[in-house]
């Protein structure tokens, strides 16, 4: 996959992918991490698991946690808007943090 793709000639679409290390999987306590971190961006952001056939909107947790992604498979996330780039990167972190505490 690649890191960069361009949807339009204005707006760029970043993509990225990162293993589900939480031990349990994408249960209610990640979910709401990475939903609330996901709102702190302009971008529109989706996530599935790898090969999924539909994406889903990373900012409602009902719809995170019906993904029902288990331990140790990879979440693929895109962006498109003014701070795609920055909404990728960080939640690729978060997941791969293992959603630390820390994060608010």
């Amino acid at each position: 996959m690649t890191m960069l793709e361009t949807s339009q000639a204005d707006e760029q679409t970043f993509a990225g992918s990162v293993r589900l290390v939480h031990a349990v999987g994408m249960h209610a306590r990640p979910a709401v991490k990475l939903t609330k971190l996901a709102k702190k961006f302009q971008a529109q952001v989706s996530v599935r698991v790898a090969d999924a056939p539909e994406w889903i909107n990373a900012k409602s947790v009902a719809k995170i946690m019906a993904m029902r992604a288990a331990h140790g498979s990879t979440i693929e996330i895109k962006a498109s808007g003014s701070d795609a780039e920055a909404a990728v990167a960080a939640l690729v972190d978060l997941i791969a943090t293992d959603f630390p505490d820390g994060n608010s």
